[in-house]
């Protein structure tokens, strides 16, 4: 045919499954996965065998060789992409951001360093009376800036200082204790018309969760686990190997490092918590059964998530589309689930439950936990953890 054929292509089409960004001097096995080469080899330098890492079929010992008509595609991708993303104006360096702390947190530091203070005046104190030969000449050599510091310094101002700090100190522990604890340390948490608001009365000890009546602790499907994933003997922990598993082969499984739950959601209202400290890269939400097994979570019309990259990218996958939502990056996930108003909600989980992102879902088919630990980094994890109740 002559003239251009026009072809639609998605960035995902020709990304890396490791990276996550577009192939960059682009390697194909012989299974007929590609990859960037630059994260074959250094996945393969981290201890993983010479294998292909989305399926696992064991690759060759021949050098790795360049793709060109991937790399071509690739360079069109990303520089039409260039084309319609606006040059940004420049902007003015942001004034540096200052952290503000809980006053809990404010009140256990000055009731640490009060302690410290308290401590180094009574040993200033025992040290003054030495004065007896052998004595000095010992606390000249070992304490020389304490006894700068006693030179300059009566004996009744220290008592002075020292009767400050403990008062200071019985002040801190007696009129800021936990169940005495300010109400300006709680936050308004987001909330939606659907739904409930997080108990704003608890503090991170005596925490509930709001969603408790609804809480599940959902097990990990090995019929849909990927060859480069492994779970915990209680199904409910998964992460990165690069070994050889002991699972019975299953055509359900993905392609790339994802797993859904055996737990089919079809009604009501369902809650679960995901912890997300243990992994650089994930990304956590639902899934139906059917959800295609060489695509990738959040990417299909049947799949919602959260997605957290470890360059510091939080952003929410929905209807194949990208709302990049920020750059915190929530420790614990809890994601809430109700199908009798349609809707999804994720929650990082803290001394209070604050909403991340929320949207609606479509149950055609029942819904599954769904996760995906991208990047292939060994020993990754994710865990589903017993909200509290």
């Amino acid at each position: 045919m002559a003239g251009a054929v026009p072809v639609w292509l998605d960035e995902d089409d020709l990304g890396c499954i490791i990276c996550q960004e577009l192939l960059s001097d682009p390697t194909t096995l012989p299974c007929g996965h590609s990859f960037c080469r630059a994260c074959l080899e250094s996945a393969w330098r981290a201890g993983s065998p010479r294998a292909c890492p989305a399926c696992r079929e064991p690759a060759p010992r021949a050098p790795l060789r360049k793709n060109p008509l991937l790399q071509h595609l690739a360079d069109k991708v990303r520089a039409a992409v260039a084309e319609l993303e606006p040059t940004p104006a420049p902007q003015p360096s942001p004034p540096p951001v200052l952290v503000q702390k809980s006053i809990v947190e404010v009140v256990q530091e000055l009731t640490a360093l009060v302690g410290k203070l308290v401590d180094i005046t009574k040993s200033i104190q025992r040290q003054r009376p030495l004065s007896r030969p052998g004595l000095a000449e010992k606390a000249l050599s070992s304490l020389a800036s304490l006894t700068l510091m006693t030179s300059s310094t009566s004996e009744r101002e220290m008592r002075k200082i020292l009767r400050d700090l403990e008062e200071i100190q019985e002040k801190l522990h007696g009129n800021f204790s936990w169940k005495e604890a300010p109400e300006a340390q709680t936050q308004e948490a987001p909330s939606s018309s659907s739904c409930p608001r997080p108990d704003q009365s608890c503090l991170e000890h005596k925490r509930t969760s709001q969603f408790a009546q609804w809480a599940i602790t959902p097990t990990f499907d090995l019929r849909s686990l990927s060859c480069s994933l492994e779970v915990s003997k209680d199904c409910r922990s998964v992460t990165v190997c690069h070994g050889q598993q002991n699972y019975p082969w299953s055509p359900q499984r993905f392609s790339a490092s994802q797993v859904l739950c055996s737990q089919a959601l079809s009604s009501g209202r369902q809650y679960w918590e995901v912890d997300t400290q243990y992994c650089n890269d994930w990304a956590v939400g639902v899934a139906s059964w059917t959800m295609a097994r060489n695509q990738m979570l959040g990417r299909t019309m049947d799949s919602w998530c959260i997605e957290w990259k470890g360059t510091g990218k939080l952003s929410a996958w929905t209807m194949a589309k990208e709302t990049v939502l920020g750059s915190d990056r929530p420790g614990v996930v809890g994601i809430w689930l109700d199908l009798e108003e349609g809707k999804l909600a994720f929650y990082s989980v803290a001394n209070q439950d604050s909403l991340i992102y929320e949207c609606e879902v479509s149950a055609f088919s029942p819904l599954h936990p769904a996760f995906w630990l991208f990047g292939l980094r060994w020993g990754n994890s994710l865990i589903i953890k017993q909200a509290r109740v």
